[in-house]
């Protein structure tokens, strides 16, 4: 049976802008001790599956360092502080990265990006209602917003050409409550 194996001692490796990188010493139920790698995402996040009033998602297109390419994405975004609400954070990047303000927002999942190694949580909403307005990008931000149908966004996660985490739950997420809705 699995059981939860007790952490003997964390040492900080490297603290970031967004994320600090740690090794985590922790005892192995057979009495060895292994070195684990543990990133700390500080404030955890907030995405959005952004419905247009013609039924169209709203996405974003923008280089992603990580992968070294564009990939399309549903907005999100890191909160403001630990104590932000997520739903105050989903709301804020919607409207700074699309210019898209919502009427109704509601929660459709929270998950967990990577658990095998990091902490970081992001809770994804669905907004509807939606009002254009203007992009309020950070300036080191560079963001292209384009729709597609849902049914067009479910075909590119199925040829892997959609492959970040928050954005394939919360497309197949709003999919399966569309499926339930009839």
């Amino acid at each position: 049976m699995v059981q939860k194996l007790v952490r003997t001692k964390r040492v900080l490796e490297r603290k970031g802008a967004i994320v600090d990188m740690y090794t985590d010493y922790v005892q192995l139920p057979d009495g060895r001790e292994a070195k684990w790698d543990f990133i700390a995402h500080r404030k955890g996040a907030a995405a959005v599956v952004a419905v247009l009033p013609d039924g169209k998602l709203v996405m974003v297109r923008q280089y992603r360092n990580a992968l070294d390419r564009v990939t399309l994405e549903i907005p999100a975004g890191a909160r403001d502080s630990v104590t932000e609400d997520t739903a105050v954070c989903a709301k804020r990047e919607l409207e700074e990265e699309t210019g898209y303000c919502c009427g109704k927002l509601e929660k459709l999942l929270e998950l967990k990006s990577t658990v095998a190694f990091c902490n970081e949580f992001i809770d994804v909403y669905l907004a509807t209602e939606l009002k254009p307005g203007k992009q309020k990008l950070d300036e080191d931000e560079f963001i292209d917003i384009v729709s597609y149908e849902l049914s067009e966004l479910c075909d590119m996660i199925y040829k892997g050409e959609i492959q970040d985490a928050k954005t394939v739950a919360g497309v197949l997420a709003y999919a399966n409550l569309r499926n339930k809705k009839g």
